[in-house]
């Protein structure tokens, strides 16, 4: 049995384009402020209660495990506009067509991460091709 292994790196961005890290430590505020959203929709978004909602040495492991997550779609985009910060946010907040009507910040705020990364890299992975 044969594998296609041309997507097995699709999934991860070219570099950091919007400075969303610092060597390997998430910008989490930096993240949170970018997607323009407030402790409430974090809490939303990640299923932790917003009194756990904090970005310090006691932040809650899934946190942060989500907020690399959103960074690395984020840069996923941010490739595909040449890093582009500009055209970046405008395509996190405007409401997409193809997301039911929904603006990518809100799928993310909505707790559907999985669904829109899945949609990204498809839709990167058909831009790739000739």
């Amino acid at each position: 049995m044969t594998h296609d292994t041309s997507k097995l790196f699709a999934t991860v961005p070219k570099k950091d384009y919007l400075n969303l890290m610092d060597q390997d430590e998430p910008r989490y505020k930096d993240v949170v402020a970018f997607l323009g959203l407030k402790v409430k929709d974090v809490a939303e978004a990640t299923g932790i209660p917003a009194a756990s909602v904090r970005f310090d040495a006691k932040m809650p492991s899934e946190l942060a495990d989500r907020v690399r997550e959103w960074i690395v779609v984020i840069n996923l985009v941010a490739g595909f506009f040449d890093g582009s910060r500009e055209k970046t946010f405008l395509w996190f907040t405007v409401p997409n067509p193809l997301l039911g009507g929904l603006a990518p910040r809100q799928m993310i705020r909505f707790g559907r991460f999985r669904k829109l990364f899945r949609l990204v890299t498809q839709a990167i992975d058909e831009n790739r091709k000739p």
